[in-house]
């Protein structure tokens, strides 16, 4: 099989080291209804073909990519979508059904990546990825951590999260002049919150742009009354707040 090299303006950096993309394909709970997003030249899209898996779907921007899959691995042609996860409705990929997200995500687009799974918390059952190793601090961090943040406590709530392993930089071409590493969500069996969830996310967004700040300075922007939050919470900071202090927080704002 030829080499292929990496296009750097993808933001994208393609896995060289088969044991960690074993480990990473491995890492997955479920076989069954698989979403691989930016397969590129294949190297997680060989094992899970070998694993069996079931209704596989495959989503890649790139059309070189996309035509290299096709010729190298034509048992799974027809489950190749040429596109852009970010804007693609995951709603009836697999008939309505639940599924597992799985991929080396590009770096550039990583957190808008985990968005979209929060967004589409409902069918994302597990999600099996490698991320730059800071955001994927980010991702597992609790409160009181300083990598702790908005996607910190919106996965959070909605998902277990599991720091798996690191990858060196010298597993990938190109080399990044980052680490890497795999981590797994798996869906908890919350289904709605003890608050508005639109709320709640404005709170979360609202108290982590000012994080630095007090909530009672961070929360002003919210044009709310906080004459009914305890003095205690006004003045910790967003990084402070678990999340389900976040909840409680919520309803106090709007008097729920």
């Amino acid at each position: 099989m030829k080499k292929v090299r990496a296009k750097k303006f993808l933001g994208q950096h393609f896995l060289t080291n088969e044991n960690v993309a074993k480990d990473i394909v491995s890492s997955l709970r479920k076989k069954d209804n698989i979403l691989e997003v930016g397969a590129g030249m294949g190297v997680l899209t060989k094992y899970l073909i070998k694993e069996k898996t079931k209704d596989f779907t495959i989503i890649e921007i790139d059309k070189e990519s996309v035509a290299y899959l096709k010729e190298y691995y034509p048992e799974i042609k027809n489950s190749i979508i040429e596109g852009d996860f970010l804007q693609s409705d995951l709603t009836n990929l697999f008939h309505k059904n639940k599924f597992s997200l799985i991929g080396n995500f590009p770096y550039n687009i990583s957190n808008l990546i985990l968005f979209k799974v929060f967004e589409n918390k409902d069918i994302v059952d597990e999600v099996v990825g490698m991320f730059q190793k800071e955001v994927a601090e980010r991702v597992i961090a609790k409160e009181g951590s300083k990598t702790y943040g908005i996607l910190s406590v919106f996965l959070s709530v909605f998902y277990d999260r599991e720091y798996l392993f690191t990858v060196p930089n010298t597993d990938f071409d190109p080399m990044p002049k980052v680490q890497s590493a795999v981590i797994r969500l798996t869906r908890n069996n919350i289904i709605d919150l003890d608050c508005d969830e639109k709320q709640f996310i404005l709170v979360v967004k609202t108290a982590f742009n000012q994080r630095r700040k007090m909530l009672r300075q961070s929360l002003k922007a919210l044009n709310k009354s906080l004459e009914n939050i305890p003095e205690d919470i006004l003045t910790k900071r967003a990084e402070q707040l678990s999340p389900q202090d976040f909840i409680n927080l919520t309803k106090l704002i709007y008097n729920v």
